[in-house]
């Protein structure tokens, strides 16, 4: 009660006194602290018990209002006066004492206060850097310490700083051999070496009679050895353990301010001398295995959006919508947490951090997770690695990711290969997986995987192996003269399929159901082939629309969700694709056939294998997986690849012995569903929409006489079909008729 009595009436002298030039007050207030310490006996009397806190808010209102008053950039007499007497040490001695009890707080405090406020560079000078230094030693020692408040503040403000200078973090790598020198001189700051830190691997030269506080931060950057520490990382780090939430979340800002510095020996000596890493592995696996072994799917896709730091708890609400929300969302918050901090990270610690990722969570935790056998456990984990996939924007952890799951290979894949990435060969496996909820789930995931902004993943799974275009006839078309397809102005719609090489064999004795005449590829015709050797669009278009009549398809009974819907969402979906495709140079036409290596075996890739076995067996599966199957077709279709447009968008192509592609395997499933005891009298020449009406007349024969077994058998196929042909049918379009524009674009600019 006494001292605040001194200080309410020392305020009131200073108010009544004349006022002092800044300097002269400064230094007053300055020696009435150490003064303190001479005349004071009691040494257990809080700090706030004294004018101590008082006097040094007085020193920093004084050295703002000299900054103020003066040019910028210009050091005055109160500043100097600081630097030169070595102020920030001595506050820095009295901190680590704690005398009086409660002065650590003050002095951080008067830190993070002198950093914040003074505009001009204080951190370049030896005196400020070097007590920063050692003050930031200090912070996180003890976890739920009453000064970690003021500590989190000053770790954060130091960041800022080097955020906007990044050249000054050279000062705050220490050498730990110079550090136990200076402690064998002076034993005043000696600090024990992190057993749990390795070396850098730097070989540098260095004087070791040279004092860090002499050197600029270029000459500190060139003299680092192989030791250095970056206590500053190891303080957040330790900050991170607090049990007070909302210090954990600073000390997460701060460390992603710290990872995002551009320097070099920084960022090595981030990932090899802390233990971020660890942190960020460690914790993200405990989060994991904190969540149930079984979880709904469906609430696992739809949990709300994550992100860091922003998640409020609910413990009532989370538990009343389901069991495991809360660890749940914990573990995305801190997967976001993950993801962003090496979004920002300099490259070469992105991508160390990243990988550290893939192998000590992907590979430790989540693999075994995916390759074991019990269902509800694959449905589980494969859930959660999509909203992983999903979630993932980082480029450096999205590589990571994709060579977790798919691995590093680009060579051609070859069927005795498909083995040779153990996952891979699972996830591709689990897309035809007898539980219809894991194929399902495993469709969705490769078709998120496809949606990643990563050319990886499309060589790796379906690029490589259509390269050398051995999927085609060993030669070349000749180029021939382009067909006229214009009368009174317009483009013919009708198809002739005496005249579609597709259907050259139907005949009045040989319907569709003998699939025998899929067994080889037809000969090209001219004319369905431009000059440059590109099928016309509204060919393609209607050969595809041939194969489901109207009266199977339901989009025309429902308002908005018609075909033009659907090319609507196709037209978004390739402006955004080729947006992506842009960035990886593919080439605009196939691959020439001289360069091509035609007499290699061709195959098709397992996933595609997968892919193209789950359409052949259409009839047999429920509509929720084909739709997921036409859905990844339809993603892939979306691709600006000539090889892949060539390979799965055009019935037209001259296929090798043996070879398959999206149109045979769809017409063969329209095929093979006719039964062979049953003529369905179509009709040799047709128009696309005739086939319509002849195969409603078909189907009403076949009720007459009461085959209702037959009628559904027969309508199977195009029900199944027809939500994703018209998918696929608006990507054709879209495709074919965009590529046009951008090719004529280029040609005439």
């Amino acid at each position: 009660m006494f001292s605040k009595f001194t200080s309410i009436l020392q305020h009131a002298v200073e108010a009544l006194a004349p006022s002092l030039p800044l300097q002269e007050d400064f230094v007053y207030h300055w020696k009435a602290i150490t003064h303190y310490y001479i005349e004071t006996s009691d040494d257990k009397a809080p700090v706030t018990d004294t004018n101590i806190p008082s006097h040094l808010e007085q020193m920093l209102d004084i050295l703002t209002q000299e900054e103020r008053e003066r040019e910028s950039g210009e050091t005055g007499p109160c500043m100097e006066y600081l630097l030169h007497h070595k102020i920030l040490e001595t506050l820095y001695t009295l901190g680590k004492a704690d005398c009086p009890p409660g002065m650590k707080q003050q002095v951080l405090s008067f830190y993070t206060k002198l950093l914040g406020r003074i505009h001009q560079p204080l951190l370049p000078h030896i005196n400020v850097h070097r007590p920063v230094q050692k003050l930031v030693r200090l912070c996180g020692e003890v976890l739920a310490a009453p000064t970690e408040n003021e500590e989190i503040q000053f770790l954060c403000t130091v960041c800022g700083k080097l955020k906007q200078d990044p050249y000054l973090v050279n000062f705050f790598l220490e050498n730990k051999n110079k550090k136990l020198e200076a402690a064998k001189d002076s034993g005043a700051d000696f600090v024990k070496k992190d057993p749990s830190s390795p070396d850098t691997g730097q070989n540098q030269n260095q004087n070791p009679t040279t004092s860090p506080g002499e050197a600029s931060p270029s000459s500190v950057h060139t003299t680092l050895q192989n030791n250095d520490n970056y206590n500053l990382v190891s303080s957040l780090l330790n900050l991170t353990k607090s049990p007070d939430g909302r210090i954990v979340v600073k000390a997460c800002e701060g460390l992603m301010l710290i990872v995002s510095l551009p320097e070099p020996a920084a960022a090595k000596c981030l990932t090899e001398n802390t233990e971020l890493s660890q942190l960020l592995t460690d914790r993200l696996a405990q989060f994991y295995r904190a969540l149930p072994q079984s979880m709904d799917p469906l609430d696992i896709e739809t949990v709300e959006s994550v992100n860091w730091g922003l998640d409020v708890y609910n413990l009532k609400e989370d538990a009343a919508a389901f069991a495991g929300k809360r660890a749940l969302i914990s573990f995305l918050s801190w997967l976001d947490y993950c993801d962003q901090l090496i979004k920002e990270a300099q490259k070469t610690a992105a991508a160390v951090l990243a990988r550290a990722v893939r192998e000590r969570f992907f590979v430790a935790v989540m693999e075994p997770q995916l390759m074991q056998t019990s269902e509800v456990g694959i449905l589980t984990s494969t859930a959660l690695l999509n909203r992983i996939i999903r979630q993932v924007t980082s480029e450096a952890l999205l590589q990571e990711t994709v060579y977790f799951l798919l691995g590093e290979e680009m060579g051609p894949e070859t069927p005795a290969g498909i083995t040779q990435h153990p996952l891979r060969h699972r996830l591709i496996e689990h897309c035809d997986h007898l539980s219809d909820e894991i194929s399902i789930m495993t469709l969705r995931l490769f078709e998120h995987l496809l949606q990643k902004p990563c050319q990886h993943i499309l060589q790796n799974l379906v690029l490589r192996c259509l390269e050398e275009r051995n999927y085609t006839e060993n030669k070349q078309p000749e180029e021939r003269e382009e067909r006229e397809h214009m009368e009174n102005g317009q483009p013919h719609d009708a198809v002739d399929l005496e005249e579609d090489p597709l259907f050259s064999d139907l005949s009045p004795d040989n319907r569709l159901s003998s699939p025998d005449w899929l067994s080889c590829s037809p000969p090209p015709s001219t004319e369905h082939t431009k000059p440059d050797g590109k099928t016309e669009v509204h060919k393609i278009v209607n050969s595809f629309l041939c194969l489901v009549p109207d009266e199977a398809k339901s989009s025309y009974q429902v308002e908005g969700t018609g075909y033009d819907t659907y090319l609507r969402d196709a037209h978004r979906q390739f402006r955004d694709f080729c947006g992506v495709c842009q960035r990886w140079d593919w080439r605009s036409s196939p691959k020439p056939f001289e360069k091509c290596n035609l007499d290699s075996p061709f195959f098709e890739g397992h996933f595609l294998k997968v892919l193209f076995d789950r359409m052949g067996r259409i009839l047999d599966q429920p509509y929720d997986v084909n739709l997921q199957v036409t859905s990844v077709l339809s993603k892939l279709s979306l691709l600006s690849h000539a090889h892949l447009h060539e390979y799965l968008l055009d019935p037209y192509i001259n296929l090798a012995p043996g070879c398959r592609s999206l149109f045979s395997v769809i017409v063969r499933v329209l095929s093979v569903g006719c039964p062979a005891d049953v003529s369905l009298g179509l009709s040799v020449s047709i128009q696309p929409y005739d086939v319509n009406l002849q195969v409603t007349s078909v189907l009403s024969k076949l009720s007459l006489l009461s085959h209702a077994h037959l009628h559904e058998y027969l309508l199977d196929p195009y029900i199944n079909l027809a939500p994703g042909c018209r998918s696929l049918f608006s990507v054709i379009v879209r495709v074919r008729l965009l590529s046009s524009t951008l090719n004529h674009y280029c040609k005439h600019n």
